[in-house]
């Protein structure tokens, strides 16, 4: 099974358990010549692999009354892997969403590392500073990196702690946030868990 999510800057591939990824600016789709599953949030590419028959988009296969309109397909099909919990899928920005039997409650998003990061730069070169995921969240600091690093990582903690659900946690910053979830499942396999049930469900292999 060939699977393949694609981003705003890449895509990434997963077949026979190896995962890689390839720049969207450079890689060219028509090299793929086998059935390949897909799920996209670049337009751009989209436009060019819907006249593609070997590349499927799965968004076709989903049940998309159950989300609202502009949700992101990736969150989507994170929200379709699991039963009951609460997904952190944490890259550029950083997502939440919490599924109830089946059901997707809702969510909100967050701001990743280095968007977060360059905030605090632009706001004075004095909290220039790396975040800190030893901090500990439950005193009050005092230094500037900690300061910081408390401001943005105790607010998510809270807010994600405070549903009382498993955490399952993804995306390409995932190990560095088991810091702050250690209680957390780190699957960065999860959007193509996802995808598999997704097909499977339809039928389509």
């Amino acid at each position: 099974m060939f699977l393949c999510d694609i981003g705003n800057t890449s895509y990434h591939f997963f077949k026979n358990g190896i995962d890689f990824k390839e720049d969207t600016l450079n890689f060219n789709p028509l090299a793929i010549k086998e059935k390949i599953f897909y799920i996209c949030v670049n337009a751009d590419v989209h436009n060019i692999l819907k006249h593609l028959d070997n590349w499927i988009n799965l968004a076709s296969y989903i049940d998309m009354q159950k989300y609202y309109d502009t949700m992101g397909i990736d969150r989507i099909v994170a929200c379709e892997t699991i039963s009951d919990g609460i997904i952190v899928d944490v890259g550029s920005a950083i997502t939440v969403d919490v599924v109830k039997s089946d059901v997707f409650e809702g969510g909100f998003i967050y701001p990743g590392l280095k968007a977060m990061g360059e905030t605090y730069k632009n706001i004075s070169p004095a909290l220039s500073f790396s975040f800190n995921f030893e901090c500990d969240l439950d005193i009050m600091p005092k230094n500037s990196q900690d300061a910081i690093s408390y401001g943005y990582l105790k607010t998510l903690k809270s807010e994600v702690l405070s549903h009382k659900m498993d955490i399952f946690l993804t995306g390409g910053d995932a190990k560095i946030f088991a810091k702050v979830f250690p209680s957390a499942k780190v699957d960065e396999m999860l959007l193509f868990n996802g995808m598999k049930k997704i097909i499977k469900k339809a039928q389509l292999c």
